[in-house]
Order: C-alpha cells, then structure tokens, then sequence
C-alpha cells in the first residue's frame, strides 16, 4: 500500500542527499522528500584527525534535523527495496512511497565481516578504523600508548571512500611517534592493493618520499584478508597476482574495511550486477542507464570517480539540473567530469591537495602551490576550511 507519492524522493540524507535537497529547494521546487533513518548527521572527512589526536569526535556530528533543509519532508525510515518499474521504493516497515523522480544517494556499505576476524576484535586488542566514528578515538588511543613495536595500516581492494584515509593515519600515527621519540622503535607498515600509493605518478613519487622519511615498509598490490587477535598477526594477501600469503605480527592496527553498495542496491534492477553493485549511472550525466527518471550521485553510483565528498559537491549541481530537464522533456545538459579531490595528511602540519578529473588530470583549485607537494596552508583548509565550507555553504546549496 503506497503511504505518499513525492515528485522527488531522496534516499539518503548524508553529504549528497541533503547537497541536493537544499539545491533543489532553493530553485522553487516544492515536493522533496528525503528518506533518512538516522537522527544525526556527520562530517567523515574529519574522522582521520580525530584518529590522529588533531581533531575531537564531538566536532564532526550534529543533529540531522539541523541540517535538514526548511521545506523538505523528512521521512524518518530506510529503505529495503526500489521498484523502479513501479516509480517506488518500500521501506524496512513494509510503508511505499512513489516518486516521480528519484535520487539514490545512501552512501556505502561497510563490509567488516569480509576480513576474516575483524569484526570480533575492532576498537580492541590495538585494532581499529577510522571508518567509524565511535572507533576514530580508539585509534588515537592505540597511536598514543604504542611506544615499541610493530604498527599496520591496511586498505582493502575494490572502491571505499575516501581511498586517501587508510595512508592518511598512518603518516600521522609516524608524525607523532617522531615527536615522542620513538618512531625508531616502531616497525611501521602500510598494506595497499595498488601498485602505489596513487594513480597519478607526481603525487605517488611525493608520497613515495613521505613514507621513506618515516621509514614506513610500504607493501603494494596487497592487502589484508584475515586477523588472528589472539596472536595479534595478519595475513596479507597478494592481490590480482600469484603470490603467496605472508603473515604480520602487529601491536597496534588501522584498519579500512572492504566496502560495497548497500545490499538493497545490488540486489535491485538498479544494480550493475556486479560484485560492487552500485547504481549504474552514465558517469557524465549522472542519470540510471535505464531508468532515466533515476538519478544517483555520491558512495552510491557507479561513477569511477574517487569517493569523496568533494565529488559530491560537483555531482549535486549536475544532478540538480539534469532532473529539471528530465521534468521538462529535455535531454540532460549537464556534464560532471569525474572532479575528485583526495586531501592527503602527510604530518600534523601539512598537507598534499590531489585533485584530479576522470582521466587522472590534475585539476588544482589553487594553482600558486603545487599540488604535487604537502604544504601547510593545506592542513589549515583541512581542518579549518573545509568543515566551514561543509557546515554553512555545502549542505545549505550554497557551494
């Protein structure tokens, strides 16, 4: 039984639903329904300097219904199933809701129980993510009391957000051991299942640099697939080559999860199909392939553009316009070039900007400084600039 009909349905009131609403609402559309469950609402990005002892939790979350936009029907429930034949999406409470225009924006799912172990031991015995924001803490606290010993950062294969996070801590975690002192009694390792430690050569040759200055083992083409917490060891496991297994003893652990499309998702006509999931979108326009009153942007979409909020906030205005050319009986007319920027915490002073399009050109919003290199105004815009800009220009339409 369908319990209300909106001309646009939201799911998802994270960074791109609410991004998108408030834009919407802001152009005179009227009926935009957003479909969240939850009643808080966080700034991710900032999750790894609390990781890092450089930033407090209690900074990166407010209320969902502060940032909810004035005019927008909150429908506080999530979805289990979309109907796209049907223009209608059913809740986890059995309720329907039909749309004219829809817009899938849920984020993505993380998958903790597809490395083996890890589910049991996160946020104890030196095991913990960024990933979450009640374990961003943990992490700093495991960083502070390690003195001696052996540290692993681990990042998964396959799309996550934020690719930059699982390195991010770790440069971090070494910036402060120096400090103490003690960075020459730590063994340090960081586990990634690219060939470096970035797709685009000048930046991955900086990086290169600041993983050898602090002495960090850096294992390529790898990654984690199993913890042993008993024994405090980790499997590591070559990826898309023949190899074999090799095994880590660790005291202290970062940790990013494997992550897919919400499973409602894979398992909807929306899909790709494939293991990932996602909706499948024309990454230009950002319109369903075949569905073309369906829209999606953000962790969500098949799009392979990096998975960052900066994405998003030059996905929400492409979506935007291209839903009102939908309305109208227009072709999309909007274009999204796959922008993506992955603010990279080299120390807890600095601070490297990528910035990139789809074909992996750089793309920097301030060409005075290289964007190839850490600089310390950067690190002021990451933990100053940004949240700004999130808080009172992104989430209200305005940037």
């Amino acid at each position: 039984m369908t319990t209300a009909k909106h001309q646009i349905l939201i799911v998802g009131g994270g960074t791109a639903g609410i991004s998108v609403a408030a834009r919407l609402l802001r152009r005179g559309h009227t009926d935009v329904a957003v479909l969240e469950p939850s009643d808080v609402h966080y700034y991710q990005p900032l999750w790894t300097l609390v990781g890092g002892g450089q930033a407090k939790a209690s900074t990166t979350v407010r209320s969902e219904a502060s940032v909810m936009p004035k005019g927008a029907t909150w429908i506080k429930n999530a979805a289990a199933a979309v109907h796209p034949d049907a223009n209608m999406v059913t809740c986890v409470d059995g309720t329907d809701y039909e749309y004219d225009v829809l817009v899938v924006c849920p984020g993505i799912q993380l998958d903790w129980d597809r490395t083996d172990g890890l589910v049991e031991t996160l946020g104890k015995n030196g095991v913990s993510s960024n990933y979450r924001f009640d374990l961003a803490p943990r992490t700093w606290e495991f960083i502070r009391d390690l003195r001696s010993g052996t540290a692993v950062f681990t990042m998964p294969s396959g799309p996550i957000k934020c690719a930059g996070a699982p390195q991010k801590i770790a440069y971090l975690a070494a910036d402060y051991w120096r400090k103490q002192g003690v960075l020459d009694d730590i063994d340090v390792h960081l586990v990634v299942p690219t060939p470096r430690l970035f797709g685009i050569a000048p930046i991955a040759d900086s990086l290169d640099a600041v993983a050898a200055d602090y002495g960090i083992t850096v294992h390529t083409n790898a990654e984690v697939t199993s913890i042993d917490a008993a024994a405090h060891k980790a499997t590591v496991t070559p990826v898309g080559e023949q190899g074999t297994d090799t095994i880590l003893p660790y005291d202290m652990m970062h940790t990013a999860p494997r992550q897919s499309a919400p499973d409602w998702i894979k398992s909807s006509p929306l899909s790709t199909g494939d293991a990932g999931g996602y909706v499948e979108i024309d990454k230009h326009t950002m319109q369903h392939v075949r569905y073309p009153n369906v829209f999606s942007l953000g962790d969500a979409g098949s799009s392979p553009n990096s998975k960052t909020g900066a994405a998003i906030r030059k996905q929400a205005p492409v979506v935007v316009d291209n839903i009102e050319c939908f309305l109208a009986g227009r072709p999309s007319n909007a274009f999204y070039d796959g922008y993506g920027s992955c603010p990279i915490v080299t120390s807890a002073h600095a601070m490297l900007l990528a910035e990139f399009d789809y074909e992996l050109n750089l793309t920097p919003s301030m060409p005075l400084l290289d964007p190839t290199k850490p600089h310390r105004s950067y690190w002021y815009l990451k933990k100053y600039g940004l949240p700004f800009m999130y808080w009172n220009l992104m989430l209200k339409g305005l940037a």
